[in-house]
């Protein structure tokens, strides 16, 4: 019919289509200066010139420098010897690879919190609120959530949200932070994010202002977001080496020596970074030390930055979690302090990792710094939406007498239960090992243990053009397919040699992460007595 012509017609290659009326009845003097302009039809047949490709000389030199270890070689070697194993060509001595080198706890086996999940998946399909037998499949709680959040953002969470994030989710963490501190917050001091790590981004970008001349105190060993972002910035890493074998503690003395050793070479010290608890230590700071903490950085005018996003996973009951909020507003007198603490979606019991759900709260800082903060990120708009409803239900779960209470807390403790066994279990373990020694994590979901290698190992890893720590984790994973994180991504004590390993696999394979690991350091050390 007409219509199917039409279609045909539409669809021809514009090759077979007749030419325009206009395009035929150029006059033919019209068409031959045209031709002539370009070159004529020879012009058309001649190759273009080979386009230039960068080249790694001609990048930014600073994301050359930048190292992020916690996906660095090791990480890349296990996902080669994955997909050898998914093509059956691999020719390792395991049938599993085990990833221990980040915390990501769904990877390797943690089932999702149902409520939130069911709240999210409403949020997403809306349609589903209106569907016959709605009420059989989501929680009643959870329906009423959702419709609460609907309410509030009507747009839903296909739209853009404000830069600072939903309000009504921005409130709740203020609840969260007024019950947990027993103090009040503000919505208004509150910034939702893509995960802790984009907050921290965030505030280096507002503080650290470029030329080489600014420097950032920074725990060693630290989480390596930190390393990488210093040198993208070109500012200076100011490493404070935190106290192995007093548990991790972090030594003030340390820092006011820092702090002067930086200033006699120029570099202008802006801020203090804390990671309570700590990562890859697996530390929890006493009371005391966080005064000092606190003291030290408003005697120098410092912010202090707090990453606080294990403040969930807490495993000594004698060491229990105090914000820095906390902490500062209960001294008296009270410092002048800017403080800036994160927190995430990715830890503690919900293990939220891809969703990307965080915040951050600022104390204490002038309301034109704000601003231009508020400016800073609404560069990129607002951070992902579901993120952000994920973090308001982490920071509001189901509360006694709520339909979803039992099941929910039921599924937290039996999570937190679980990783507080498989840390011993680990930690244990790895202190059984000849020339090993580990501190019993009081926080956080990670071991970070000594090694003393022998010098032909370290001989061996030299000539392999290897860190030591790197050449005992490479061989870790192709006797065990165990992936740990070597100690000199993190930084350490010069001549120390670690790795950092989560606790995070099931349960049930833990006794054999323990055995494999057992078998091959015997073997390792054995081999380079």
């Amino acid at each position: 019919g007409g219509a199917g012509f039409e279609m045909r017609q539409a669809l021809r290659p514009a090759a077979q289509t007749a030419r325009p009326v206009a395009q035929t009845a150029r006059p033919l003097a019209l068409r031959r200066r045209l031709s002539t302009l370009h070159g004529g039809a020879d012009a058309l047949r001649k190759p273009y010139p080979p386009s230039h490709v960068l080249t790694l000389g001609e990048i930014n030199p600073n994301v050359l420098s930048a190292q992020y270890a916690v996906r660095g070689e090791l990480v890349q070697r296990a996902a080669a010897i994955k997909e050898e194993m998914a093509a059956g060509s691999a020719n390792v001595p395991f049938k599993k690879v085990l990833e221990c080198n980040i915390g990501n706890p769904q990877a390797v086996g943690q089932s999702p919190i149902g409520f939130n999940r069911q709240v999210l998946s409403l949020m997403v399909c809306p349609a589903l609120l209106d569907q016959p037998g709605v009420d059989a499949l989501f929680a009643p709680d959870a329906i009423a959530r959702a419709k609460e959040y609907l309410a509030a953002i009507p747009s839903g969470v296909g739209a853009y949200s404000d830069s600072q994030g939903f309000r009504i989710v921005r409130e709740q963490v203020a609840d969260f932070i007024s019950s947990r501190d027993g103090l009040p917050a503000s919505p208004e001091d509150i910034f939702l994010t893509d995960g802790a790590s984009k907050g921290v981004g965030f505030l280096l970008s507002l503080i650290l202002r470029g030329g080489g001349s600014d420097g950032l105190l920074v725990p060693i060993p630290q989480y390596p977001l930190y390393s990488a972002t210093l040198a993208l910035q070109e500012t200076h890493m100011l490493g404070y080496e935190l106290d192995e074998a007093a548990g991790w503690s972090l030594p003030i003395s340390l820092l006011e020596a820092e702090l002067e050793d930086a200033q006699a070479k120029g570099v202008a010290t802006r801020a203090l970074v804390v990671i309570n608890p700590g990562n890859p230590t697996g530390n929890s700071l006493p009371y005391d030390n966080m005064v000092e903490c606190i003291d030290f950085c408003a005697k120098h005018g410092l912010v202090l930055m707090a990453d606080e996003v294990y403040q969930e996973n807490i495993w000594d009951g004698g060491r229990p979690f105090h914000s820095f909020k906390k902490v500062l507003m209960e001294m008296s007198p009270r410092p002048n302090l800017q403080l800036v603490s994160f927190h995430s979606t990715s830890k503690g019991f919900l293990g939220e990792c891809g969703l990307r759900g965080g915040y951050f709260e600022i104390v204490g800082f002038d309301p034109e710094v704000k601003a231009q903060l508020l400016k800073l990120i609404s560069i990129g708009l607002c951070s992902n939406t579901l993120g952000q409803i994920a973090t308001g239900l982490m920071v509001q779960p189901p509360r006694p007498g709520d339909a979803s209470y039992e099941i929910y807390s039921g599924e937290r403790d039996a999570i937190l239960a679980s990783m507080k066994r498989r840390a011993t279990m680990l930690v244990d373990g790895l202190n059984a090992l000849e020339g090993v020694t580990c501190n019993q994590p009081q926080g956080a979901m990670y071991a970070f243990p000594s090694i003393t290698l022998p010098p032909k190992a370290i001989a061996a890893a030299k000539d392999a053009g290897k860190v030591p720590d790197t050449f005992y984790a490479l061989a870790l994973l192709e006797a065990t397919g165990i992936v740990v994180v070597p100690g000199s991504g993190f930084g350490q004590k010069e001549g120390t040699w670690h790795f950092r390993t989560t606790f995070l696999p099931p349960e049930s394979e833990m006794t054999d992460v323990v055995d494999r690991m057992t078998a091959f350091h015997a073997d390792f050390m054995g081999k380079y007595a």
